[in-house]
């Protein structure tokens, strides 16, 4: 049983402890400022940067660009054009270096290689090694300084499962080459023994999520499996070589499995008895406490210790951006004391279960490793049971005071290329620069007291942008909570499998002559369920209905319209996960594409309710003796004409546009996704809408369809679908009927041929996974969907060569399973369609990837196509499906006449960190909605509001602040209030 010490006592000994560990690491600061002038290049740039937050933004921009330029040339044109950005002030040196005109120029020259050579030397301040042969010098000498080693391989993103692979592979024949050479080091005492017993001397630092490119909370068990077996092979070669593994933690989404696997796998007959494996917990988290608290449980149920390791956190930034933009809770602490706190909080709890956990305690902040010692000391903690981590070119006099203090000290060192290494080392520059840190305020001579001074906060959990309007979050699938639930929806929906749904007309269900099945596109002999399709005398109804209700309803009081328009959001909330599995199982939509897609039909709803209050207040334009009223009126009857990609968002969004604007709307849904536009309409009759008001018209396109757009009561169409359809509409809407006495508005969203550009700057990891999510997902049923991707010829081979990679290794199989990447096309029809494109690429281009396919289903492998002739068919048509063409430019001017050679303009994307390919892209790039540096699918209500030009539509975009207008008449009224020369004065008594 651990004694317990009061909080007093140890707060004395860490004062005392810290002073002497600050003592031992402080350097003169007079000396460092007269060597200001006279230092390194790159201790000037770390220095610049803490004095300049605009210089730190694009100086570290710049560096993440570096390791893709390929000449001086390029280095000294994306200095200058980063480093002479607006909000940049540049100290005179750096102005100096700058003041060129040619980046071809010798001056030019000179500023490249001098800048290049200074981020070089910073990486190697905290990158050990590139080569086996640098890292085992580094290794060596730390083993002088009696500090002890975890090696960390520096990579890509996997994104492949060759990837994947040759990660492990690499470990493998890492630990092999440092076993080798420890068998000639000498023994080290402090490091190298512990209670009388041996440690090991080599150790390595892994990541999970490298271990199976396909790694996702969401796929939980499948990506268990995958994990798990690699590890394995892992642990058992270790063991044979007597080398130590630690596993790294990643970013919030990972941390639970990473957790889940980990505790299986230790608690396997096999690897039970391991001591010498460990794991890590990450102090800016607000969980960590309680997942520290279940370790323990679990640690003392194993019966033998291992190591945890307890840091701050790296992905700060990382998780409070993803956080604001999902709408989640954050996951982390807001302030950096916070984290402090939290970190001695879980030292003492680890330390004081030190029986059953080793503790390494990872830290470049003197109090904090202070903290740790006085504890150790006062709870006379075995040298075995506890050691002390920095990492490599991070804290290096406080790690030798440490040492001197007669504790062991491992210093983490990652190791390898210095391009895939940039990320980590941007990392380390954040954390050296930031304001927060503590190695920056020791610098900057803060006052010991408030250095030393017990961390204290007290903060709210939630992200907030500063915005208008709040979107709904979607799904967090890394909780298991919320796994379980969407299983628990699959089952119940599967159940109800087969029944019938009746077209919904004046404010009842009707029966109909003819019924059409919808089958499950993943396994097309299940039938979801009948349709009942109505006939044109019932299409008359149902106008006749909405004429007969337009006058009351356009009267009803816009806050009451917008009232529904929220109890409906608030069905949509309840049902989300039933929605979902209707989704997934009509539409062969895999689930986190269907949760996303309930998460618009929200958004839809709630923002179109704010948007119609702040319309209905109108206008005043009022001058002495009038007054000047600029308000909105219903149009009339809406007709809805849906698609079945997205058979929740797109019909719900644009039947509550037309009915919170006092409209009457007839929803006709594709026929291959009635069974949810049935589901969607009971939402609506479950929120109120009057009968006659909304109704529910699944029918023939051609027959029933034609007539409501022809029909001389209808004032307006609503229109999704492909070009030809709307064109079509678009022309029959434009024929005067006999008796009616308006013109018919359209509104047509009608595809595209959307092209992402990716140029020689761009991040890779990045760009390809942002292709191939926007090629892929939902097999490319999307309008928004990447078909074209122009790669600049420097790059085209790397680029082309990890796209297959990344593409083949994608799980294809039924859309419920939550390992799936790519589901099944619509249908047949659709599968034809697609497969005949495919054969006439064939004869254009050369096929780089096909993949075989389940046969239960309409299935389609995902083709990639290399060397696409920009005219070429399959360049140039909407296919609608999973095929993508890689087309290569000479130039980036040539990328983007490819992009616009189209008559779409959609969607498009850019992956560059070149500043002026930006700004030409934002200004050229003939598209509706352009993304830079992020996939091109997924719209965000009111941050994205979408919609495009040219021959992929007409009408203002969905989700944005003119989407409404569209479906209102807009009036002026004025009132001359004069009466006898006299007027009423504004603001008399």
């Amino acid at each position: 049983m651990v004694a317990q010490v009061s909080d007093r006592i140890y707060e004395t000994q860490t004062q005392a402890i810290a002073r002497q560990l600050l003592g031992a690491t402080r350097e003169s600061r007079s000396f460092f400022a007269q060597m200001r002038d006279q230092m390194r290049w790159d201790d000037k740039l770390l220095g610049w940067t803490m004095e300049n937050p605009g210089l730190r933004v694009q100086l570290f921009r710049f560096i993440d660009c570096l390791p893709s330029l390929r000449s001086k040339a390029e280095i000294a044109r994306h200095l200058q054009e980063y480093l002479t950005d607006a909000s940049v002030e540049l100290p005179s040196a750096l102005k100096g270096l700058l003041n060129f005109a040619n980046a071809d120029s010798m001056p030019g020259q000179v500023a490249a290689t001098t800048v290049s050579t200074a981020v070089e030397a910073l990486a190697h301040k905290y990158i050990s090694g590139e080569s086996t042969k640098q890292v085992l010098k580094t290794l060596e000498r730390l083993r002088k300084e009696k500090m002890g080693f975890t090696v960390d391989l520096l990579g890509e993103a996997v994104i492949t499962e060759a990837e994947a692979q040759s990660y492990l592979d690499r470990y493998l024949d890492l630990m092999t080459q440092l076993t080798e050479a420890s068998k000639n080091w000498a023994t080290v005492p402090a490091i190298d023994l512990a209670d009388g017993q041996p440690l090991p001397k080599v150790q390595v630092s892994v990541k999970l999520t490298a271990f199976y490119s396909q790694f996702d909370p969401l796929d939980a068990q499948g990506s268990q499996e995958r994990v798990s077996e690699r590890i394995r092979v892992l642990l058992r070669r270790a063991k044979e070589l007597g080398t130590a593994v630690h596993f790294d933690m990643e970013q919030y989404a990972y941390k639970d499995l990473t957790l889940t696997i980990l505790k299986q796998i230790l608690l396997e007959d096999e690897f039970r008895d391991r001591s010498d494996v460990g794991m890590t917990l990450q102090a800016y988290l607000r969980d960590s406490e309680r997942d520290l608290q279940d370790l323990i449980a679990w640690a003392k149920q194993r019966g033998t210790p291992l190591t945890i390791r307890l840091v701050k956190g790296a992905y700060w930034d990382q998780e409070t951006i993803k956080a604001a933009q999902k709408d989640w809770d954050q996951p982390v602490y807001n302030e950096k004391s916070a984290t402090d706190a939290n970190f001695e909080t879980l030292t003492r709890l680890l330390l004081e279960n030190y029986e059953h956990l080793y503790a390494a305690i990872g830290s470049h902040n003197v109090r904090t490793q202070a903290h740790a010692i006085a504890i150790a000391k006062a709870l006379k903690i075995p040298a075995r049971r506890i050691e002390f981590q920095t990492l490599y070119g991070m804290g290096d006099k406080l790690a030798k005071a440490i040492v001197d203090q007669g504790y062991r000290v491992r210093v983490y060192c990652p190791y390898g290329d210095l391009i895939p290494g940039m990320s980590y080392l941007i990392r380390r520059l954040l954390e050296n620069t930031a304001n927060s840190s503590f190695l920056r305020q020791d610098l900057e001579e803060r006052p010991i007291e408030e250095l030393l001074a017990a961390p204290q906060s007290s903060e709210s959990k939630s992200a907030i942008l500063n915005q208008n309007f709040v979107n709904v979050a979607d799904t967090d699938y890394a909780d298991r909570e919320s796994r379980d639930q969407l299983q628990q929806a699959l089952q119940t929906v599967r159940q109800q499998l087969g029944k019938t749904y009746l077209p919904y007309i004046d404010g009842q269900f009707v029966e109909t002559d003819d019924k059409l099945p919808s089958v499950n596109p993943s396994q097309f002999s299940e039938v979801v369920g009948q349709i009942g399709m109505i006939s044109i005398d019932q299409a008359e109804q149902a106008i006749a209905a909405a004429k007969a209700a337009f006058p009351a309803w356009q009267k009803t009081p816009a806050a009451q319209r917008s009232a529904m328009l929220r109890k409906a959001a608030d069905l949509l909330t309840q049902r989300r996960n039933d929605l979902i599995a209707w989704m997934v199982l009509e539409t062969g939509k895999p689930v986190r594409e269907a949760d996303g897609e309930v998460s618009e039909a929200i958004d839809f709803c709630n923002y179109y309710a704010d948007e119609m209050e702040r319309l209905d207040l109108g206008d005043r334009y009022d001058l002495p003796g009038e007054t000047n009223h600029y308000r909105y009126h219903a149009k009339g009857i809406v007709v809805v004409i849906s698609p079945w990609n997205f058979p929740l968002a797109i019909p719900l969004g644009m039947t509550v546009a037309a009915l919170v604007t006092g409209n009457c709307a007839l929803l006709k849904p594709a026929e291959t996704s009635s069974v949810i536009a049935a589901k969607l309409a009971e939402v609506l009759i479950d929120a109120g809408f009057p009968r006659g008001v909304f109704q529910f018209v699944p029918g023939d396109g051609s027959t029933v369809g034609a007539h409501l757009v022809k029909h001389r009561d209808t004032h307006m169409i609503v229109f999704t679908g492909s070009q030809a359809v709307g064109c079509q509409i678009y022309a029959e809407a434009a024929v005067l009927q006999p008796g009616q006495r308006h013109l018919k508005r359209v509104v047509a969203e009608m595809g595209g041929k959307n092209a992402i550009i990716v140029d020689e700057s761009a991040d890779l990891d990045q760009a390809i996974q942002g292709v191939v999510h926007s090629a892929f997902g939902y097999s490319g049923q999307k309008c928004s969907a990447c078909s074209r991707v122009i790669v600049l010829e420097s790059i085209y081979e790397t680029f082309l060569n990890r796209l297959i990679e990344a593409t083949r290794s994608l799980n294809i199989g039924a859309a419920e399973l939550p390992s799936t990447q790519i589901g099944p096309v619509i249908d047949g029809e659709s599968q034809s369609r697609i497969q005949s494109y495919i054969e006439q690429g064939r004869t254009e281009a050369e096929i780089a990837l096909e993949m075989p396919v389940p046969d239960s289903g309409y299935f389609v492998s995902p083709v990639i196509f290399a060397d696409v002739s920009p005219d070429a068919k399959i360049a140039q048509e909407e296919i609608f499906g999973p095929v993508l063409a890689v087309i290569k430019a000479k130039t980036f001017e040539e990328s983007l006449t490819i992009a616009n050679g189209t008559p779409y303009g959609l969607t498009g994307g850019l992956y560059s960190r070149t500043p002026s390919h930006i700004q030409q892209a934002q200004a050229e790039f003939e598209v509706g909605n352009l993304y830079i540096n992020r996939g091109i699918t997924g719209a965000i209500v009111a941050r994205q509001p979408f919609g495009g030009f040219k021959l992929s539509g007409v009408g203002s975009k969905a989700g944005g602040r003119d989407y409404l207008l569209q479906f209102l008449e807009p009036r002026v009224v004025t009132e001359n209030v004069q009466r006898q020369g006299f007027a009423p004065i504004e603001g008399a008594d």
